[in-house]
Formats: C-alpha cells, sequence, structure tokens
C-alpha cells in the first residue's frame, strides 16, 4: 500500500484516478481549493487549499511516496495571469513540495495542445517540439509547466509526464457539456472539410494509464523523464465524436458548416473585439479553438504500449453507451 495524493482529486480525471487508486488499496490524499463528499464517502483524506500557494502545496506532499498532479486551469480564454499562477507557478510548488518531501513518484497530466501548432498532426510522437508561438494561454502555460517537469526529472526527481487528449465519459465537466449546451442552443458548426481524425480517451482509460504509469517508473527508473500519448488509439473524425455525444445526449447531428479560413477570421475578430472591450466571458470562436476544430490530431502511442504497458481497456462504443446511460440518470449534468 502506497500513500498518494492527487492534486484536484475532485476534478474529473483526478476523481478516477483517486477511485482507481482506493480500488486497488492505497491510501489517497486529495489537494483541491474544494471539499467534495464524494471523496469523503471514499475514505480519501481532503487537504485544502490553492496550489499556487507554497506553504499548502508542501503540507500536502509531506508524508506521500506517490504524487498524480492534475489540477490545472484550462479553457481558452481567460487572463495570462491566472492560468499561469495554476498551470505554471503551481507545477512549480508541486516539484519544490515532491523534492522537500522526498516523493519517489510523480505523473504529472499534461495536454498534446502543448506541441499545437495549427497544422494537422497525425500520428507524431514526443519527439515534435514546442511550437515557436502558441494562441492560447492553456497550450503555452502547460508548455512551460511541461519544461519544469522535465528540468527537474534531470536534476533527480522520478517523473513522468503523460499527454491525454480530450477525455470523455461519465462526470465529464468540461467537454460533453460545453458541446451538449451549444447543440442545444444551435451554435456549433462543422469546421472544414470535417474529414479531421482525432485522438480521445474514455475517462477509465485515462486514469488506468495513470496508475500504469506510476508503477512502471518504480519499475524503471530510468523512464523518468519521458513524455506518453495516450489515447483510444482509434482516431475518430472529430464531427463524428461531437455528433456522437449530441447522440448520447439525446440531440441532432451538426448540420451547420463553416470553412476553416471564415472559423479563423471570426476567431481574430472575436479576439480583438473581446479584448478592446475588456469582455470576460468567451468569445464564440477564437483562433485556437478553430485551428482545433479544423485539422487532424492524433498521436503514436506505441511508447506508451511498450513502457508502460498501457492499451484502452474500455472501447469507444462502450463508452459512448455508459455516457448515454449516466446522462439519462444525470439530466442535470447536461448543462454547465
Amino acid at each position: 500500500m502506497s500513500k498518494v495524493l492527487v492534486t484536484g482529486g475532485g476534478g474529473f480525471l483526478g476523481s478516477a484516478i483517486v477511485r482507481g487508486l482506493v480500488k486497488r488499496g492505497d491510501a489517497v490524499r486529495s489537494f483541491s481549493r474544494g471539499f467534495y463528499p464524494e471523496l469523503e464517502r471514499l475514505g480519501v483524506e481532503q487537504v485544502q487549499g490553492d496550489i499556487s500557494e507554497p506553504d499548502a502545496v508542501e503540507r500536502a506532499c509531506t508524508g506521500v511516496d506517490i504524487v498524480f498532479h492534475t489540477a490545472a486551469k484550462p479553457g481558452v480564454w481567460g487572463d495570462y495571469q491566472c492560468y499561469y499562477q495554476t498551470n505554471v507557478l503551481g507545477t512549480e510548488n508541486i516539484l519544490a513540495g515532491c523534492q522537500k518531501a522526498g516523493v519517489d513518484r510523480l505523473i504529472h497530466t499534461s495536454s498534446p495542445s502543448v506541441i499545437f501548432d495549427g497544422k494537422d498532426m497525425e500520428g507524431v510522437d514526443a519527439s515534435v517540439p514546442y511550437p515557436e508561438t502558441f494562441h492560447a494561454h492553456y497550450p503555452k502555460t502547460k508548455a512551460l509547466a511541461e519544461m519544469r517537469v522535465r528540468k527537474a526529472a534531470e536534476a533527480g526527481l522520478p517523473a513522468i509526464i503523460l499527454r491525454p487528449h480530450l477525455i470523455w465519459g461519465p462526470g465529464d465537466n468540461h467537454l460533453v457539456p460545453r458541446i451538449l449546451a451549444k447543440g442545444k442552443n444551435g451554435r456549433l458548426a462543422r469546421v472544414g472539410d470535417g474529414k479531421n481524425l482525432v485522438d480521445t480517451i474514455y475517462i477509465d482509460n485515462a486514469a488506468d494509464a495513470h496508475l500504469l504509469a506510476a508503477d512502471a517508473l518504480a519499475r524503471n527508473p530510468d523512464l523518468s523523464g519521458s513524455i506518453y500519448f495516450i489515447s483510444q488509439d482509434e482516431p475518430i473524425p472529430l464531427w463524428e465524436m461531437v455528433d456522437r455525444i449530441l447522440e448520447a445526449g439525446g440531440l441532432p447531428k451538426v448540420k451547420k458548416r463553416v470553412s476553416a479560413k471564415t472559423a479563423y477570421r471570426l476567431g481574430a475578430f472575436f479576439e480583438g473585439l473581446y479584448k478592446s472591450f475588456h469582455i470576460d466571458s468567451e468569445p464564440p470562436m477564437t483562433r485556437f479553438v478553430a485551428g482545433e476544430l479544423a485539422t487532424a490530431h492524433w498521436f503514436d502511442i506505441e511508447a506508451a504500449r511498450t513502457d508502460l504497458g498501457y492499451h484502452p481497456k474500455i472501447s469507444a462504443q462502450e463508452g459512448f453507451r455508459r455516457l448515454a446511460l449516466w446522462l439519462k440518470e444525470n439530466p442535470e449534468k447536461e448543462i454547465p
């Protein structure tokens, strides 16, 4: 039995990792800003605090063997300092806490968006460099966080970086409700020709990959500093993915269409408009979102199969069945 800390333990991915750890008998501590009754029912120790506060993070790391760092500020719009505080300073605090507490292993959750340069990415691996320019604060700050983790690994902290792409499934509080809300309001339109393939990953598979990474690092310390893409390993047309989520929520498929160039121009226009008038809410389109919706992004997960023993246990078909059932039983979860 290990003593394990999960940052963002009450979140979508964090809570799935927590459940997996509890199931196999580990003693689990969660570090989050809020308190979660569902974690209390699982017997999880909850430490509340802000990840940008070094002292709070240090206390959370004290006495644990493994840290899963999933806490992050997601999204495509907002103040850069807010993203930097959580995603960069927060990660720096976790690294310092791990080093001071003598933590055995760190599994850091990143994102494939850290290498997205606005072009198609088909079957790429971790050798692809970071782009020179980022069109959103989230990928930029997550890339900076990755760099910090890699530097810490070079300095002796055993760490692995995972890049899951488009996590979805029951309990999703980001991707699925966003799509369903826009679908209900008639605000979805296919961008581009609709043929672009993307990787996704079902929530249980994403959590499983994190546990496998921690176990693999214990067996083979030479894996420290490695980066792994994880997915369903079956790229799917992006708009088919959207349609299947809409179907799971009892909504019709997307019928409207807009060209990739038009979407990008609209993104640039709305970004300028919202910045000029200091509008805090997210624009209906941004350049980053336009690029994500119109391009292919799927990745080579051979390294994860070989080094971590990862393979998706839950198929996409089974995942959609479970999602539809969950949405039917929890209709209030359809809209954020």
